[in-house]
């Protein structure tokens, strides 16, 4: 009775100090219901149901709907997006002014290439519209 009452503290012992490590660890940011602070004394100070609650409640596990988004084939890498430079927002860093120039010669062109499409989408509408209206004096009579 004695192993099993200490491997099972054993057990507990080390989901406690993986815990501690992984409030430590994770990012700020990432960190749910509570400031990282609070995780840290809750894990620290109530040990064992401190631990269980932080995996629970605290530990940012995966969502549900990134889990389903659609990925290039088995590589694991993020969603292939129309446009990248929207994906993560503020990521661009420029470094230098030509880096800044390219960046947003790019953006302009996309731009520019939008309005286009929608310029030509619109010019349709108009033009099936008119088609249309052409159409219904010579239906009537």
């Amino acid at each position: 009775m004695l192993f099993i009452d200490g491997g099972l503290g054993l057990i507990l012992f080390g989901l406690w100090i993986f815990c501690i490590i992984d409030v430590i660890t994770t990012d700020e940011s990432r960190v749910r219901n509570l400031p990282k602070a609070v995780w840290v004394l809750i894990v620290l100070f109530t040990f064992d149901v401190g631990s269980i609650v932080w995996l629970v409640a605290g530990h940012p596990w995966p969502s549900g709907a990134s889990r389903s988004l659609p990925y290039k084939g088995n590589t694991g890498q993020p969603p292939v997006s129309r446009f990248p430079e929207y994906d993560r927002p503020g990521r661009f860093a420029a470094t230098n002014p030509d880096d800044d120039e390219a960046f947003l010669a790019q953006v302009r062109d996309r731009a520019e290439q939008q309005r286009r499409e929608y310029q030509a989408r619109r010019e349709a509408e108009l033009a099936r519209e008119q088609n249309e209206e052409r159409r219904r004096p010579d239906d009537e009579s």
